[in-house]
């Protein structure tokens, strides 16, 4: 009877717990994760969504801006018969090129459409834009940004045009503006794994290309003319868990779209549903078993679950950004090497009509054949960089030779010579008389070399001075070169970045982020060593060092 009667309070003891301690705790973990949490999750979501396409529609914006204000200043600084010659608008070419890559080719066509001067890497000149739909806008807006079209070139581009009176007549100056750098810039908005972000007309046509197969000029039809013609500020839309933010781009009749994967973005959420729910149920055994050794454990594995899944995680994205850079560096090489080959047969073909000609009724003959020398000597050095980076993604075995590294260093100079004075920077060399010879790869060494001294010209900018000293380390049996200049200097906490793939402190789109990687790589491999002393405002000194090592 007893027995019964406990086992009656027992079961109502049961009873009222479960109502009053189970029931509303889950109620409230329901009702606060998945309505209020959840609504929360999604308007942060959308916010953050909102700030980077007015983000990004503001980078877009304002590089529209700096290329057209360029583009006023080469045109509105320069009169037609000076931009008209071909050699003066190739160094004005270079000037802008030296200070932004944006910028492809320039052109300068008269008012019956004819390309009467150019300077670039296409054969352009001569070409007769009159019937062309963008020659006809410019003339009707005096400045002009195209949608991405074929054109002669029968490849993508994008170019800005502004045409100027002059007198009774007028002219227009062309750019345009390189593919790669403009798609970058977008493609800056993509995050996570199944983000995407581009640029569509008003007709849904894309002009920059979508991260999941769809290309330039290819149509997308998931998003019509009515929501794009709706757009006043920043809009989010939620299509079938995907978030949508869409933005007008002020200076061009386009839009800009960033997806974000609903799932994804919503990962941690659901991950913080689930501890939730293995939480209560581990309450609920407490409550029933009484026992803390249960909860113990399950939390225990969780941890520990975590852990693992944590150093799987950074493995897979290790290799995953190692596998995307040899990719990157094989597909740049290949890309280059192709204008390469073509530059270097030009250049032996004008050598050999020269070679065909009598010297004395050439007036400027020797000036030509000293240029086409040139032109094969710089197509092999930069053949010889592109080499490296298949190196560096491949991991080749440099050649072996005997080196004089003041001699190499001497030579290196030379390339920039023109660049450093151009800037006002003064380069001082102070190498050490009768430095031993070394054995190791001319070409790759004189590679780093000139990655260094490149950094130091744009680290300086203009008005300084670059140190260059050569030494030998007795005790390590070691030469170095000490490469300094009087730069910005580098932060210390960006200072042991410096060396890593894809990570530069030069502004978006003035840098790779290879260069040092690629440097450090190649003196690992040779094996030496590369240190760097920094101070910001005072300057920064590579120093290289590299084993003396001989062969017969």
């Amino acid at each position: 009877m007893e027995i019964e009667i406990y086992g009656r309070i027992r079961g109502k003891i049961i009873t009222t717990v479960f109502l009053f301690s189970l029931i509303p705790m889950v109620f409230l973990v329901f009702f606060l994760l998945y309505v209020q949490f959840d609504k929360i999750y999604t308007d942060k979501i959308t916010n953050t969504l909102k700030t980077m396409v007015y983000n990004k529609k503001r980078s877009i914006d304002l590089f529209f801006e700096e290329r057209i204000a360029q583009i006023k200043t080469l045109a509105y600084t320069h009169n037609y018969e000076t931009l008209s010659n071909d050699k003066y608008l190739s160094e004005l070419l270079n000037v802008v090129q030296s200070t932004s890559k944006s910028i492809v080719d320039l052109g300068i066509i008269n008012q019956d459409g004819e390309h009467v001067a150019y300077a670039g890497p296409y054969k352009l000149k001569g070409v007769n834009y009159k019937n062309e739909q963008w020659f006809h806008e410019v003339l009707f807006k005096e400045i002009y940004i195209s949608d991405v079209f074929m054109g002669f070139r029968k490849f993508p581009h994008i170019i800005i045009a502004l045409m100027r009176k002059d007198g009774g007549k007028f002219w227009i100056l062309r750019a345009t503006i390189d593919s790669n750098v403009f798609n970058s810039l977008v493609q800056g908005a993509q995050v996570g794994e199944k983000g995407d972000a581009y640029l569509v007309n008003s007709d849904s046509v894309l002009q920059t290309p979508s991260r999941f197969g769809s290309q330039v000029l290819s149509k997308i039809d998931f998003l019509n003319n009515e929501v794009f013609n709706s757009i006043i500020d920043e809009k989010v839309l939620h299509l079938n868990k995907i978030f949508v933010g869409l933005s007008r781009i002020d200076i061009k009749k386009w839009h800009l779209v960033i997806t974000k994967d609903g799932n994804e973005e919503m990962s941690q959420f659901n991950d913080v549903k689930i501890d939730a729910v293995l939480i209560l149920i581990v309450f609920i055994l407490i409550i029933i078993v009484g026992t803390f050794m249960v909860s113990k454990s399950i939390i225990k594995g969780l941890i520990l679950s975590e852990k693992k899944k944590s150093m799987i995680d950074a493995n897979l994205m290790q290799s995953s950004k190692m596998a995307a850079l040899g990719k990157l560096a094989a597909g740049v090489a290949h890309e280059i090497n192709n204008p390469l080959a073509l530059i270097k047969e030009s250049a032996g073909w004008i050598k050999d009509l020269l070679s065909e000609e009598e010297q004395e009724k050439i007036k400027n003959f020797v000036e030509y054949e000293k240029m086409a020398n040139k032109i094969e000597l710089h197509v092999e050095r930069a053949r010889s960089v592109t080499h490296r980076m298949l190196g560096f993604a491949r991991r080749l075995e440099p050649a072996q030779e005997n080196v004089d590294f003041n001699m190499l260093a001497d030579q290196t100079v030379s390339f920039l010579e023109s660049e450093a004075l151009h800037r006002n920077i003064k380069i001082e060399k102070n190498l050490l008389k009768d430095i031993p010879l070394i054995t190791t790869d001319t070409a790759q060494v004189q590679q780093v070399i000139l990655n260094i001294l490149d950094n130091a010209i744009d680290a300086i900018g203009k008005n300084g001075t670059i140190g260059l000293r050569t030494g030998y380390n007795d005790s390590e049996n070691k030469i170095f070169l000490a490469i300094s200049d009087t730069g910005i200097g580098i932060p210390q906490e960006e200072a042991k970045k410096i060396f890593d793939p894809f990570y530069t402190t030069k502004r978006p789109g003035d840098g790779t982020g290879l260069g040092l990687a690629i440097s450090y790589n190649i003196i690992e491999k040779l094996g030496g060593k590369i240190e760097v002393d920094s101070t910001v405002g005072v300057g920064s000194t590579f120093t290289i060092y590299l084993p003396i090592r001989r062969i017969a």
